[in-house]
């Protein structure tokens, strides 16, 4: 799957000068305490919603956040295809290792060379470990992310030449984000694979899938490579609507196959074992699912709905201009919408996991 990208194309082949390019990665101050003499040359993202930051702008499909009510308290208050009110966590990753204050879409037109020596996300909101995931809703799947990366990294040895971009690929971090919309959408809600495989079985198809992205990112460069746990889906506002019971408690199905998939993800990250590789577990479900079941002590007062509109369905297409925020204080919500966490909620799981992680990739 392939799109017009004549803008970024030609952004990318300006006669820009190595040190004014260079001067872009480290004008952010690290917030993490990083290993002495290290540093992170770029942030590189791939995966679903949780760090699209406008992908999907640029393709035909549904599954869009481009408009009001999304981005209110982003910079400038303006909609970019983050499925949030601000930033996401790929932005504020970027920020605490140093690198730079958001990451951008690869997609996005007026991505600059710059932007891309720093990193860019390739992530497509829909998208999943499981080919039919992105394929229903038609979004990019991780091979059409792979493909762009590919093309990323032609673009990166026309700016920095091809030693310097091989330096940049085994300095980077690269996250990988999925497991969310398989586990609740293709497999629980449309049921699209209930018929071929149980819970055991579609796990071990998701960490499959996840291990063969994983070995591809290594081969074509990358060397320290985190992936994200899949979170307590079932505790998401949507979940509890559709599969919670009259009242709306956390989908334990869910929950049970998101715990499943995360044990088989990390046994499978552990077991990977090549040359300069760094392949890290990230878990976020246990560090988010103590924040939506002790809401005060991390400084929320709602768990179990979102700000937009009714907060127990709305999302994407249906959390929209015409769709009021509900919400007086939206830093007071765990969940933007029915499905993704407000950027505070994201705040305070990135300040829960990342300290606890970063030393890992080094």
């Amino acid at each position: 799957m392939k799109f017009p990208l004549s803008r970024l194309a030609s952004c990318c082949l300006y006669s820009t000068s190595l040190f004014f390019l260079l001067s872009f990665v480290c004008t952010v101050n690290s917030l993490v305490k990083l290993p002495p003499n290290v540093t992170v040359q770029a942030l590189l993202v791939f995966g679903d919603s949780i760090v699209d930051a406008g992908n999907n702008n640029n393709i035909q499909t549904l599954v869009k956040c481009n408009f009001p009510p999304y981005g209110k308290d982003f910079e400038g208050g303006n909609p970019t295809g983050r499925f949030c009110n601000g930033k996401i966590p790929s932005d504020m990753i970027a920020k605490e290792l140093g690198i730079k204050d958001t990451i951008p879409a690869y997609l996005d037109p007026t991505v600059q060379p710059q932007d891309l020596v720093t990193g860019v996300t390739f992530a497509s909101g829909g998208c999943g470990f499981d080919p039919v995931t992105p394929k229903s809703v038609s979004v990019l799947s991780l091979s059409d992310q792979l493909e762009y990366f590919k093309e990323y990294i032609g673009k990166l040895k026309t700016i920095i030449g091809e030693e310097k971009t091989l330096f940049t690929l085994r300095n980077s971090l690269f996250l990988v984000v999925a497991g969310s919309d398989d586990i609740a959408n293709t497999y629980f809600t449309l049921r699209a694979r209930q018929l071929q495989y149980d819970v055991p079985a579609y796990t071990d198809l998701m960490s499959n899938s996840a291990a063969s992205f994983v070995q591809e990112l290594y081969e074509l460069g990358a060397r320290r490579i985190g992936v994200l746990s899949a979170p307590p889906i079932g505790c998401v506002p949507a979940q509890r609507t559709l599969a919670g019971g009259a009242d709306r408690e956390c989908a334990g199905n869910f929950n049970e196959a998101a715990k499943l998939f995360n044990s088989k993800l990390a046994k499978m990250l552990d077991s990977i074992s090549l040359p300069d590789g760094k392949f890290v577990y990230i878990d976020i479900y246990n560090p988010l699912l103590d924040i939506i079941q002790n809401p005060p002590k991390h400084g929320f007062q709602v768990a179990d709905k979102g700000c937009c509109g009714t907060g127990v369905l709305e999302v994407a297409i249906l959390c929209n201009q015409y769709t009021p925020v509900t919400c007086a204080k939206v830093s007071d919500h765990i969940f933007w919408d029915s499905y993704h966490p407000t950027e505070r909620a994201y705040e305070a799981l990135v300040s829960a996991v990342l300290g606890k992680v970063v030393d890992k990739f080094f």
